[in-house]
């Protein structure tokens, strides 16, 4: 009896969700969770949060940029996102004298308005295209389907295609490949800056706050979307006009209180709840660890320069950031994951499985299996992260490696033209100009020098390509840090890729001898060749086997229990979804109680003047001392509110993902989750998880009572 009850309980864990746990599609919201929602506090009609015929809430919704969220907040195009959304954007616009990351920016009316590279993407509709991907691949083997995948979904997707309209279709694999969703965007290509906080606001607290909560960072940014007059998208032009959305967000100062309904819209990046104990095992023990470690490296040396020149750290600004990030995140995972035993959650669960599948072909073998692709490729995994992280973590050995080694490609092919050779030289000088504006040649020095060691130490020498440490001891002992720092000195001395002279010359008459004896190339393109030959082929069998065995488990899973797994939500994979939940206090230990609000006084109590991380604006600290909240403020608190948490489920992608209530009004913005649930690209924490949003009332004041944009909270007008 006891092991039928554990059955059974194992089931339940995998194929329900537990408390507010699920990123459901937006169009199945209807069938799946409506009734659920609208017992948490939801008032709003299925049709209002998902329709192809009328407007409705995901309408206000866009990609923004390459991995953000954000939403339309009036009814002239505004979007609002979070300040490291923005943050590349704002350091482009920025420059020593005009340094908006430093001092913020507004724009007080619309000639203002600072042009950017960004481009945001509407959803037009979503379709299920599993039944024309199946029919596409019918009869191929697992090898021949992933070759043929790719084919198969531009064929889906150009009947969609209209240029013109700046309308395009992408297909996204659900259920690890056994279901396929098309999801048809319109992209929009003329995104302006409207205004953002000062760093010190945006990134209050720093890498020391990130991901922990209490939180008191104002993590937000102002954008604007232009269209054509016709309303059609196209490339900027001073004749543009702001586009007239279908529907935005009306933004609520109402205040919130504990319970209150949240709902999240937004483009979660990724998560892989259905992962095998192997993988977790692999993650554990090797991948994470291999990653902290080495972003560490990049993290000092990097860190090292920027506090010393203020022209430095605006270089740096994006890249240190977009590291450090998941630098803590993969930190944390590791510590979550063991701390609540996930890989004997799924040990077990694993176990169960096998016990059903007895006797059924399709899914009897399938953990023998991963056993032996997991034994296969584990040899090597550490290797990959070493290149991944270290050796290409070297500004200079990721340029030689991207750009370079295609023009090698172009003079060793076979029946190479002048012409190749041209093409492949233009694009690497212009992707030349681009690293010299970014390269910090002192942090990179002793970067490269970090990670080579790393390399050496850590990585079995069976693995390490051949000749390039000998090449290397003639700087001394390959034991002595003082050998590497030795060596990547003279590296960059005469590397043709840091020196405008030589580089001018190798651009005007190339010759492969040139390139092949260059130090950095040379270096960089070792690594890179030993294990593209070797050790590729192997990682990508690897990938390969695992997806074709996950298809099959996760058929089984459904196959087992159909009723439950109709309510069953897919992996994140930066299409479109919906989170449901709850504004909510916490406990994360014996004795500690989280309140699920920040305010004002908590950040008077963290600031620090002259601080890296937790600085702020003299006028900000004159306008809190004084109590000049205005209408933001929290009565109950007699206090500006800054930040506060939800149940909801989100990870990566999310950020600037619009909090809506109940009544669907934008009250915050998500930007981060909490530590103590940092297992949750792999685990939802039904007790722990938290998602930190920054309150849109603090986002308000600071456009309005700091920065003076009342032109902004015009145009938005906020609900009292």
């Amino acid at each position: 009896m006891k092991k039928i009850l554990l059955s059974l309980l194992l089931i339940a864990t995998i194929l329900t969700t537990k408390a507010d746990e699920g990123m459901w599609l937006p169009m199945l919201l209807g069938k799946q969770v409506y009734n659920d929602m609208v017992k948490r506090g939801l008032k709003l009609s299925k049709e209002q949060l998902y329709s192809i015929n009328k407007a409705s809430l995901k309408d206000a919704i866009i990609i923004f940029g390459r991995g953000c969220t954000g939403e339309i907040v009036s009814n002239q195009g505004l979007i609002f996102t979070n300040h490291h959304c923005g943050y590349e954007a704002i350091a482009n616009a920025s420059s020593v004298e005009h340094n908006y990351l430093r001092d913020g920016f507004y724009a007080f009316n619309k000639d203002q308005e600072i042009k950017s590279d960004l481009t945001v993407q509407f959803l037009e509709r979503i379709e299920d295209v599993t039944a024309q991907v199946e029919a596409g691949l019918k009869g191929l083997t697992w090898a021949e389907r992933t070759k043929k995948l790719q084919e198969v979904y531009k064929g889906i997707t150009d009947k969609v295609l209209d240029k013109e309209n700046g309308i395009s279709g992408r297909v996204y694999s659900m259920f690890k490949d056994n279901q396929y969703i098309m999801y048809v965007y319109k992209t929009y290509k003329d995104i302006r800056l409207v205004g953002t906080p000062p760093e010190s606001i945006g990134k209050f607290g720093g890498d020391t706050d990130n991901w922990e909560w209490p939180r008191h960072t104002g993590d937000f940014s102002v954008f604007r979307v232009y269209a054509s007059k016709d309303g059609k998208p196209t490339e900027y032009s001073k004749e543009n006009v702001p586009l007239k959305p279908k529907h935005f967000l009306p933004v609520s100062i109402k205040g919130i209180k504990d319970g209150d309904y949240a709902m999240i819209y937004g483009y979660p990046g990724g998560t892989n709840r259905y992962e095998t104990s192997n993988g977790i095992k692999l993650k554990n023990e090797i991948e994470n660890p291999a990653l902290v470690g080495l972003r560490d490296v990049r993290l000092k040396y990097m860190h090292e320069q920027m506090i010393k020149d203020p022209a430095v750290k605006l270089k740096l600004a994006s890249d240190y950031a977009s590291i450090a990030n998941y630098w803590k995140f993969f930190d944390g995972e590791t510590k979550q994951l063991i701390k609540f035993n996930t890989y004997g959650q799924k040990k077990q669960f694993e176990n169960d499985f096998t016990t059903w599948a007895k006797g059924k072909p399709e899914y009897e073998n399938i953990f023998s299996e991963y056993e032996k692709n997991y034994a296969t490729w584990t040899p090597y995994s550490k290797h990959r992260q070493y290149l991944r992280e270290g050796i290409l973590g070297s500004p200079l050995s990721a340029f030689a490696a991207n750009n370079l080694m295609a023009v090698e490609m172009a003079f060793t092919k076979k029946d190479a033209t002048a012409e190749d050779i041209k093409k492949a030289i233009d694009a690497a000088d212009a992707a030349r100009k681009n690293f010299i504006k970014s390269e910090d040649i002192l942090s990179d020095k002793n970067i490269l020098a970090a990670v080579a060691q790393a390399f050496y130490n850590d990585i079995d020498k069976s693995q390490h390509p051949e000749s390039i440490f000998e090449k290397i001891s003639i700087y001394g002992d390959l034991k002595d840090e003082a050998t590497y720092k030795k060596w990547a000195a003279d590296v960059f001395a005469k590397s043709l890729v840091l020196d405008n002279e030589k580089w001018a010359a190798f651009v005007a008459k190339p010759d492969i001898v040139s390139l092949l004896a260059d130090f950095s190339y040379n270096f960089a393109s070792s690594f890179v060749k030993n294990f593209t030959v070797k050790y590729a082929p192997i990682y990508t069998a690897f990938v390969n086997r695992n997806n074709e065995l996950g298809r099959s488990y996760m058929k089984g899973i459904m196959e087992r229990d159909p009723i439950a797994a109709a309510k069953m939500y897919p992996d994140a994979n930066f299409s479109m979804r919906v989170s449901f939940g709850n504004v909510k206090s916490y406990k994360p230990k014996d004795a500690v109680a989280y309140d699920y609000i920040t305010t004002a006084k908590g950040i008077m109590e963290k600031y620090v003047p002259g601080d890296y991380e937790f600085d702020l604006p003299e006028k900000q600290v004159e306008l809190l001392k004084k109590k000049d909240f205005g209408q933001y403020i929290d009565k109950n608190r007699n206090d500006l509110v800054i930040g506060f948490i939800t149940t909801n489920d989100i990870t990566g992608g999310n950020s600037g993902s619009p909090v809506i209530d109940g009544n669907g009004n934008l009250i915050g913005l998500a930007f981060d989750g909490n530590y103590e649930a940092l297992s949750h690209k792999i685990a939802f924490d039904k007790d722990l998880n938290r998602t930190i949003c920054v309150d849109v009332r603090y986002v308000l004041w600071c456009i309005d009572k700091f920065g003076g944009a009342k032109n902004l909270i015009d145009e938005i007008n906020p609900i009292k």
